[in-house]
């Protein structure tokens, strides 16, 4: 049997439709990243405010998404953990404890990015 990939504009439409597909996944089932959401679109329009230039703007908003990235990331780790069995191993663990302070650090990025931001604009 030979399977064949698609190829052009019909790879790109279904790899955009597996994204959202996985966006909508992620919004449901996982209730960290519904809050990461929301702070995002909370600070979306704020990050507009608080930025003087461009550079400015984009590492905001660049940090927000970075979140949203590390708990898609962190989400797909568990999502694979817990298919490869229930039982406990200490592998397992170490790979959703790390997941998560993958999370953490970029919650700690976006901090320091919007700390700075706000120090150089008000100070």
């Amino acid at each position: 049997m030979i399977i064949t990939k698609t190829t052009g504009l019909a790879r790109f439409y279904y790899a955009t439709r597996y994204s959202i597909k996985g966006l909508r996944a992620a919004y449901r089932s996982e209730p960290a990243f519904r809050y990461e959401l929301w702070a995002a679109a909370l600070l979306l329009p704020l990050a507009f405010w608080l930025a003087q230039s461009g550079l400015q703007l984009g590492l905001l908003i660049s940090s927000l998404l970075f979140v949203l990235i590390m708990e898609l990331i962190n989400t797909a780790i568990e999502a694979v953990v817990d298919r490869a069995g229930t039982e406990f191993h200490a592998l397992a663990g170490l790979a959703k404890d790390l997941g998560s302070a993958a999370v953490l650090l970029a919650l700690f990025v976006t901090a320091l990015i919007w700390g700075g931001i706000a120090w150089d604009n008000f100070s």
